[in-house]
């Protein structure tokens, strides 16, 4: 694969990363931006996707060392969580190549419009934690795997669905479901890119420019969660959902929306 690296290339995709690291923190979605950006930049759709795993790992982590380090997060809480997501990546980047995902890009974009729906309209999404539905144990092998198994499997949406876990069966507040949804997607994003890397996808020089703007986004977006907490979460997981759904639908049915 033969790409021309210019100066001009490595600046769009740093800047494109970083403000993508800064939507990923708050609300996911900065793949929206990424990997248009890296398939522009001429890689085909496989290491697009697989350059991407790699500069989101870079957000992720920058953003989850934030939140440990303020104290939202005790990852000696989230051990088994952790695992079980690690697992569920791996499951799930294994059963790609083994299943049709068409059945699965057919309800996703509903599936993520109703997330966005349910931060827009439910009274229960605030700054507050409240009862727990869920052991952290049945939260790990439930919400974790299973998620863990989507974001190897398919992946739009995961910080999403991580977060509305949270909220709704850990009874965490919305700032607090956010900071501890990027850890278990650093986990997911981490297992992801192995088995990528493996399979020889991964291009780390755009890759690792990437992840240098999508740490610095991540650090900044980080600190808004924590300080603006539902104020600016919530309407931008609404957008982000509506914009997901909407190009996922459009793939789907070949819209020309441009």
């Amino acid at each position: 694969m033969e790409i021309e690296f210019t100066l001009q290339l490595a600046l769009i995709l740093f800047l494109v990363a970083l403000v993508a690291g800064f939507i990923d923190s708050i609300a996911g979605g900065g793949g929206l931006l990424t990997i248009p950006a890296l398939m522009w930049a001429g890689l085909p759709p496989a290491a697009a996707l697989a350059t991407n795993k790699l500069q989101a790992c870079g957000g992720s982590f920058f953003a989850s060392v934030y939140f440990v380090r303020k104290g939202t997060v005790k990852l000696s809480d989230m051990k088994l969580a952790i695992g079980c997501a690690l697992v569920g990546a791996a499951i799930g980047t294994t059963l790609v190549q083994m299943i049709d995902a068409n059945i699965l890009k057919t309800i996703l974009p509903f599936l993520i419009l109703a997330i966005g729906g349910y931060f827009l309209f439910s009274k229960k999404v605030s700054d507050g934690d409240r009862a727990r539905v869920l052991t952290p144990t049945a939260f790990a092998f439930t919400v974790a795997l299973g998620v863990g198994v989507y974001d190897g499997f398919f992946g739009p949406g995961t910080g999403s669905f991580f977060a509305l876990g949270f909220v709704t069966l850990a009874g965490f507040g919305l700032a607090k479901a956010t900071a501890h949804a990027k850890v278990l997607n650093f986990a997911t994003n981490i297992s992801s890119l192995l088995f990528f890397a493996l399979g020889g996808k991964v291009v780390w020089l755009l890759g690792l420019i990437m992840l240098a703007g999508q740490a610095l986004g991540a650090t900044l977006g980080s600190r808004l969660v924590l300080t603006q907490g539902t104020k600016i979460i919530r309407p931008l997981v609404v957008t982000m959902s509506l914009a997901m759904s909407i190009k996922l639908l459009a793939e789907q049915y070949h819209w020309q929306l441009f």
